[in-house]
């Protein structure tokens, strides 16, 4: 399958290029971070890509689209998985710029690489969107309000998204649970060690997205056995 996932330098992201590419598939994929990304351009050459792109930049990202779809055609699976948590702290006292940085990668980064690559899905008739959600896209807690509210976003515009997919698509909001990475350091510090890696989640949620089809279109689905 054709693959292209956002956030691919770190955590989740990495994980599943990697597992991707390891089980035979290819993969298109891009981060914020240049040397991370000239990493993987080094160990995993065509067909697979890999760029450095700020999905909040709606030209950056059209560009990144035009390129890979010039290549590989329409993915089979998009994954919008890049995003950002903002520094734990009541809602009150979080820097508005750190509020509109969160929103601005969470919810238009990925609007910004639907409406790149979606088109040419939607032109062959097929292929999955996963929005990359979260247990605080369906539930909340403290010191995490804006990143909450980007979660619960993504699961209200996915699901908006799957009511206008041609029939034999999906879009599919998808919490991946709980995992060892950065991200939930900032939350868990230490604590977060107790956790399954991400390398350890790819295993399973890597296989999981490649079964989600039209019978999945608006679905908030979870990685099983990786729930809080």
């Amino acid at each position: 399958m054709k693959i292209v996932i956002t956030g691919v330098t770190r955590g989740l992201g990495r994980a599943l290029a990697e597992w991707y590419i390891a089980n035979g598939h290819t993969v298109a994929g891009c981060g914020r971070s240049g040397p991370a990304i000239f990493d993987f351009r080094f160990t995993h050459p065509e067909p697979h890509s890999f760029d450095a792109v700020d999905v909040t930049l709606p030209v950056k990202v059209q560009l990144w689209s035009e390129r890979v779809l010039g290549s590989l055609g329409a993915p089979d699976v998009l994954i919008n998985n890049a995003g950002l948590i903002n520094t734990p702290a009541p809602l009150w006292k979080v820097p508005a710029e750190e509020v509109a940085k969160v929103v601005n990668v969470n919810i238009v980064g990925a609007v910004n690489v639907i409406r790149a690559f979606v088109p040419a899905m939607v032109e062959r008739g097929s292929g999955v969107i996963v929005n990359l959600s979260s247990g605080w896209g369906r539930s909340v807690s403290a010191d995490v309000a804006p990143y909450c509210a980007t979660k619960w976003a993504i699961e209200g515009l996915t699901k908006a998204l799957a009511e206008e997919l041609p029939k034999g698509m999906a879009a599919v909001p998808l919490n991946p649970g709980v995992i060892d990475t950065d991200m939930l350091r900032t939350c868990f510090a230490d604590g977060a060690g107790s956790y399954p890696k991400a390398e350890e989640w790819a295993k399973r949620a890597g296989p999981y997205i490649l079964g989600l089809g039209p019978k999945d279109n608006g679905r908030s689905a979870s990685v099983d056995g990786f729930e809080a």
